[in-house]
């Protein structure tokens, strides 16, 4: 564990706390002083990233300090789209996923500054990152309703919410899209940076795993509907954790070492 005694880790620990503070309002029945506290959070999430994009002179998703930044800053739009749009309405577990990613930043990886490499100077830097961070938020909600469904719960957590197992199935049709089309970019710039469109990285091929873990979701949901919501949780558990291997394992592993090394 290491704690950051500096203004950045000051910025995290606070969205960290207002994220919590969050939750456990919304769970004493405080929704008002619930979402106003995960405003604070956002906001504070914001001002730390900002902070990093002034100290390092980049867009802060490099490394993975630096990404699980980025997904703390991501949580509460998410949320606010779901809640308006696509009628999921789980603020307690977006404010418990707006926590956990932000613990790896504040207490894991190490914040030095670092220069960005030249495979990273390109134009699809930032949408490359930015479509996969989104899709992540996305299936992570996608897996904790998952996780609802199969403690047996048939409603939601919030009122006037969708079943769970509907509710993963608008998570995830609405992150798999942003999934392809990062696997596309990053085919797109390995061609631009090194040369091919394809080069089994290590990376590459989880990230592609992933996918096919969502089109296995997909088509079984296709062919079977709701008549099997346990076995749909499972696919969308299976997803993130799949998710979880290409963001940390491969990066940090010196088995899978690769391409992608500057993600550590």
């Amino acid at each position: 564990m290491e704690i950051k005694y500096t203004i950045q880790g000051l910025l995290i620990y606070i969205t960290i706390a207002a994220y919590l503070l969050a939750l456990l309002a919304s769970l004493v029945r405080r929704p008002g002083t619930g979402h106003a506290l995960y405003v604070l959070g956002f906001v504070m999430a914001v001002v730390s990233f900002g902070y990093r994009w002034y100290h390092v002179r980049h867009v802060p998703m490099q490394n993975l300090f630096e990404v699980f930044l980025c997904l703390g800053v991501i949580c509460y739009p998410v949320s606010r789209l779901c809640r308006r749009i696509l009628r999921v309405r789980a603020y307690g577990a977006d404010m418990l996923i707006g926590a956990v990613v932000l613990v790896p930043a504040g207490f894991i990886f190490n914040a030095d500054p670092q220069k960005l490499p030249p495979a990273l100077q390109s134009w699809l830097f930032i949408p490359h990152v930015a479509v996969y961070m989104v899709s992540y938020v996305f299936m992570a909600k996608a897996a904790f309703f998952g996780v609802w469904q199969l403690a047996g719960k048939t409603r939601g957590p919030d009122d006037n919410l969708l079943p769970p197992e509907e509710a993963t199935y608008r998570m995830v049709c609405v992150g798999f899209p942003l999934l392809t089309l990062g696997l596309v970019l990053g085919s797109v710039w390995g061609k631009l940076a090194w040369g091919d469109y394809w080069g089994w990285d290590p990376k590459e091929l989880w990230s592609l795993a992933s996918w096919l873990v969502y089109v296995g979701y997909l088509h079984f949901r296709y062919m079977f509907g709701k008549r099997h919501p346990r076995i749909n949780s499972i696919w969308a558990i299976a997803g993130i954790v799949v998710i979880v291997v290409t963001l940390l394992w491969v990066n940090l592993s010196r088995l899978f070492a690769g391409l992608h090394s500057y993600g550590t």
